[in-house]
């Protein structure tokens, strides 16, 4: 039976990479949103490009006369957005470039060698896929993924970005924690228990990016998600329910606030709701380390 469904799963399989790699001059109907759902881009309507979005500097966490005001930026970030970007964050840019690199070269092996880690199982500990669910989606995104789960996880190139964010997390649950007027060690032993789980998203070049996206808009399930883009394409709703484009910088990484921490705050600190948009010329790759807190 499962040989079967993947066999299905299989024949009915045609990634976001092999339709850009074949020139369409068009997207096929199965990714076209409606028109209320399209980015709109190139417009002003429903987007905001000109929002400033906090951008904090987490070596102050560890200057004991500055630390308070970095817990500051993150209280005043958690409150309005639940959202940030961190700069001097502690993660090498090499290990930063050793995990883009290992994607690339992962996202350009031939379909064939890729089809071995289709699955329409989401428990599978690796799986590649393409859309969200392409066998269920009644509109398709542009976008191809792997998904591993990633604590612990081998000392590959990988492996090493997703140690590193593991213990980045830890140090931004601290902060967020001491930001609500807790101990910095609240959430401590639930971290330890929890989950990691990293997406390695691919959004190729798209021939009509006004028409579809990469990825819906949602919010994330878990407590915290760190995000690294290689380009700009991440857009976070704000509390007017405006588009805000998130800004490339080079070097940071994105920090969103998931359900989780929500829940926790009793509604002091929201989880963002936020999409991704797709390009005409360019290819986009994110790693999103999503964590999660046990569920009790």
């Amino acid at each position: 039976m499962e040989e079967t469904k993947k066999s299905l799963l299989d024949d009915s399989f045609t990634s976001a990479m092999t339709l850009t790699n074949s020139g369409v001059p068009q997207v096929p109907d199965r990714y076209v949103l409606p028109s209320a759902q399209r980015p709109a881009l190139g417009s002003s309507i429903g987007t905001r490009d000109d929002t400033t979005l906090p951008v904090i500097d987490l070596s102050l966490l560890h200057q004991p006369l500055l630390r308070s005001r970095a817990i500051h930026e993150i209280n005043m970030a958690c409150k309005e957005f639940g959202f940030f970007q961190v700069i001097n964050h502690g993660i090498p840019s090499s290990v930063v470039k050793d995990a883009l690199d290992a994607a690339t070269q992962f996202f350009d092996l031939p379909v064939e060698e890729k089809m071995l880690l289709v699955s329409s199982n989401v428990h599978q500990p690796v799986r590649y896929g393409t859309s969200i669910n392409h066998s269920t989606d009644k509109v398709h995104y542009w976008r191809d993924f792997i998904k591993h789960y990633s604590h612990p996880l081998s000392k590959d190139k990988v492996g090493k970005y997703a140690e590193a964010t593991h213990l980045l997390n830890k140090q931004l649950l601290e902060a967020i924690s001491e930001s609500l007027g807790l101990e910095k060690n609240y959430l401590q032993e639930q971290n330890e228990e929890g989950s990691q789980v990293i997406a390695v998203n691919c959004y190729p070049s798209c021939p009509e990016p006004e028409v579809t996206l990469g990825m819906p808009p949602h919010s994330d399930f878990g407590s915290l998600t760190i995000l690294l883009q290689s380009s700009e394409g991440l857009q976070i709703m704000d509390s007017n329910k405006n588009w805000v484009c998130v800004p490339y910088i080079e070097g940071a990484l994105i920090v969103q606030l998931g359900d989780q921490v929500e829940v926790m705050s009793n509604g002091i600190y929201k989880s963002v709701i936020h999409r991704v948009t797709v390009n005409k010329h360019v290819k986009m790759l994110s790693f999103a380390s999503l964590h999660s807190l046990p569920r009790r």
